[in-house]
């Protein structure tokens, strides 16, 4: 599985490449799609472009992506998108349009919490392990470990020269996962390491304006089809070096 990580909590301030509206939203996915995605993370936006678990917006969000693909949608219930434990359980609960997935960052206050109103839901959950955090111990002795769709391991060491080792460290950490698949990804100057990893490891992987806004050779990626299309392409290569 290559999932595409579309926006990200990015802004206007990465350049017009970043897609914040839902028709933009669904435009730029409809091309990752197209170009080999075929699972879908994104942040639906504010009219200003901040981040929210709104529902009116993800609702508009939701929908007008759906409107160009059938392959499964996901978004954040990041805490910088709703700071409250209980405020994020309750827009959770307040959701008119559901998307088939959500991340929860394990090591974010009121984690099992939102996890938990989403599984209530019918949402499958995507448990956010970062490098660097205490979320590989606390996911360890969740209760609510068995019972989500994956473990997303994020590796925050954006270094080329030492995200590889990073990524094999947070996946030591992790265990058995609770048996749960893993999709283990990058960012900034990591994402290309770690994703030809996640290759040679034969790991689900992601690929996004989210994750970085360049290509392998450092070029600025146009879009996110052509970052997905890169991807496949590192992800194969990682095979041939494992």
């Amino acid at each position: 599985m290559v999932q595409v990580c579309v926006n990200g909590a990015r802004t206007s301030a990465d350049g017009a490449v970043v897609p914040l509206t839902p028709q933009a939203l669904a435009d730029s996915v409809a091309g990752a799609v197209a170009a080999g995605a075929t699972d879908v993370h994104l942040h639906p936006k504010t009219p200003c472009g901040q981040d929210t678990l709104s529902p009116s917006v993800l609702a508009a969000t939701l929908e007008a992506v759906r409107e160009r693909v059938m392959v499964p949608v996901g978004v954040t219930t990041g805490a910088w998108a709703e700071p409250d434990p209980a405020e994020r359980v309750a827009r959770v609960r307040s959701w008119t349009v559901l998307p088939d997935h959500a991340s929860v960052n394990w090591h974010e206050p009121g984690a099992e919490e939102t996890a938990a109103a989403l599984l209530e839901r019918g949402v499958g959950v995507e448990a956010g392990i970062w490098s660097g955090t205490d979320g590989a111990e606390r996911f360890a002795r969740s209760p609510v470990g068995p019972r989500v769709l994956r473990v997303l391991a994020e590796v925050t060491d954006p270094d080329p020269a030492t995200a590889e080792g990073s990524a094999r460290a947070l996946l030591a950490s992790l265990g058995s996962a609770h048996g749960r698949p893993v999709l283990l990804h990058g960012e900034g100057g990591g994402t290309w390491p770690v994703l030809r990893l996640a290759g040679a490891l034969g790991l689900a992987t992601r690929i996004g304006l989210e994750d970085t806004l360049t290509l392998p050779d450092g070029r600025s990626a146009s879009s996110n089809a052509e970052l997905v299309g890169a991807g496949l392409a590192e992800w194969g290569r990682g095979i041939g070096d494992g």
